[in-house]
């Protein structure tokens, strides 16, 4: 490092000290706390950002958000080239970055790491950084930290892209990274027209909307803020609108994260909405669920959550690849052999993961979060990936959907106005709509539409796929989290030694009883999850494990 990039560093850094007292961590959300304790962290993330694109030579991209936490907090977090998360080899450095002590650790920090990974480093090479934020009072400030931060890089240079969804952002980013153009007018039209292509191809013709209109609730956040203006571009979907940002408070008693969790209907809904096809939207605009109000049942709510979206993605995608690989006419074979696999993690409802077996998928289990699921669904020419809080996306190989091109292009390969060359074309529109960065609720409300208009279901029809086991989710004070080491995708715990097999023992003693605990990734707890065939069972289970949690691990245990 030379002289002029310490002494620029030195100064800008020494103008956001860290606050006393503070650690923190980056994992699946980046950095998040209390909006008033970040702006040492975010102008820190901005250093970070603009090494990033030095090393890859790359746009890189910087996010401040807290998606579906109180309004009072805020995050921040990083778009790597493919728009996709941090890689993870990278986060010890960002952690490290994070809680320097002072101007100097922090100096003498980024220049060991310049060292260590050959990043070019003397202002010769540019980078540039795509900022975003979500509507939080606090971003405004934080926005100019990250701005900062990335300033001190000698070469750096942020680019403000305004209030935008989380998924906008990583769609830009891995946007540029391909060469196409990357405004929020380009994502619009990019996810527009391929609906209307979905809708088009619908089988017999039939491409007017005879469903009723769709309820979103857009958690008084980004989201609803930006469907407000995407519903002026948008064909073949009649929207209402709630919860759009004008009025009510980020995340209050709203969002995809509130309806999951409480299984109540959002504010702004009412008995009145009963029947009606409803959607939910969280903070950032990332996740998604759907739901319907159920008739004289105290706002409780008929839950479509991110399992079954999951299985409506698959079950469609399932019926384009069998048509692709039928023969036209007896004539040659020129079927791809495509990989299909659904990625789940052990949060998944039982009933979701055995629905999807009997279909004959490959489903297979990662730990919890997006990275993880991320990475694992990249091994398929089809990877399909959900949590069941709503966040989840689908990829598609650069192989498959070369082949897809040419099956719908070229008359030597398929019929032109055949089911093959349909087929095709719905898997490239499909491809174009969901937002293959990153979980995106506006992209993946789109697709759920479109396929339940394809298949002429209803949201009942839907929700009939197959029933959730009943299920509790608890946590456990512990004195220490990083006690409980789990293996097998999180779902089987090594130590403390006996906990497992006194946790199957329990497990035992109840109907399709499945129970599992993982310490959490941000506080000293451990999360216990328990299904079994009825609601009490799975509340006794809960409890019963909890309880075991406590013996081991808890204050008054002998740990």
């Amino acid at each position: 490092m030379n002289e002029k990039q310490r002494s620029i560093l030195l100064d800008s850094s020494s103008r956001f000290p860290p606050p006393p007292g503070v650690k923190l961590s980056y994992g699946t959300s980046g950095f998040r706390a209390d909006a008033s304790i970040l702006q040492s962290t975010v102008f820190r993330v901005g250093i970070l950002a603009a090494l990033r694109s030095l090393k890859t030579q790359s746009v890189i991209g910087l996010m401040i958000t807290a998606s579906h936490n109180d309004v009072s907090d805020n995050g921040v977090k990083i778009a790597d080239p493919s728009g996709g998360m941090l890689s993870q080899a990278w986060e010890p450095f960002a952690d490290a970055l994070a809680n320097a002590p002072d101007s100097l650790h922090l100096v003498q920090l980024v220049d060991d790491f310049v060292r260590k990974e050959n990043i070019p480093f003397e202002g010769l090479e540019s980078a540039e950084i795509l900022l975003g934020r979500d509507t939080r009072p606090s971003g405004e400030s934080l926005l100019e930290a990250a701005k900062k931060g990335i300033n001190s890089i000698v070469g750096a240079v942020a680019v403000d892209m305004g209030v935008l969804t989380t998924p906008q952002l990583h769609w830009m980013v891995r946007a540029r990274n391909k060469g196409m153009k990357a405004t929020e007018l380009d994502y619009f039209d990019q996810l527009s027209s391929s609906f209307s292509k979905l809708i088009d191809l619908i089988p017999h013709g039939n491409i007017v909307n005879t469903m009723d209109k769709l309820i979103v609730d857009g958690a008084n956040g980004v989201g609803g803020e930006k469907l407000v203006v995407f519903k002026k571009v948008l064909q073949f979907l009649d929207l209402e609108i709630r919860n759009s940002g004008k009025e009510g408070v980020l995340n209050e008693e709203v969002g995809a994260d509130y309806v999951q969790k409480e299984k109540v209907v959002p504010r702004g809904f009412a008995p009145a909405d009963a029947g009606m096809r409803c959607a939910s939207l969280d903070g950032d605009a990332d996740r998604l669920v759907y739901f319907s109000v159920i008739p004289n049942a105290d706002n409780r709510i008929c839950l479509i959550d991110g399992d079954k979206i999951l299985s409506l993605f698959a079950l469609f995608i399932m019926e384009q690849l069998s048509i692709l690989n039928q023969n036209e006419c007896g004539g040659e074979n020129n079927s791809y052999p495509a990989t299909l696999g659904v990625v789940q993690t052990a949060y998944a409802n039982g009933a979701s993961t055995d629905y999807l077996k009997h279909l004959g998928l490959e489903v297979v289990f990662t730990p919890t979060g997006v990275k993880y699921l991320h990475e694992k669904a990249a091994e398929y020419d089809i990877g399909i990936y959900f949590e069941a809080n709503g966040h989840g996306t689908i990829l598609l190989s650069e192989g498959l959907l070369h082949w897809l091109d040419g099956r719908s292009s070229k008359p030597s390969l398929t019929s032109k106005g055949s089911e093959q060359q349909k087929a095709a074309l719905r898997l490239l529109a499909v491809s174009k709509l969901i937002n293959q960065a990153v979980g995106d609720a506006l992209s993946g409300l789109l697709l759920v539409e479109a396929i339940l208009q394809h298949m002429g279901w209803s949201i009942h029809r839907w929700s009939e796929l197959y029933h959730d086991l009943p299920s509790r989710q608890l946590k456990v004070k512990v004195v220490d989290r990083s006690a409980v080491v789990t293996e097998n995708a999180e779902t089987v715990v090594v130590r403390p030694l006996g906990i497992q097999e006194a946790i199957n023992a329990e497990t035992a003693k109840y109907p399709q009883g499945r129970c599992f605990i993982r310490p959490s990734g941000t506080e000293d707890v451990v999360r216990v999850y328990a299904e079994a065939s009825t609601e009490e069972a799975a509340v006794n289970l809960a409890n019963s494990v909890a309880r075991l949690v406590d013996q081991f691990l808890g204050f008054g245990s002998s740990s």
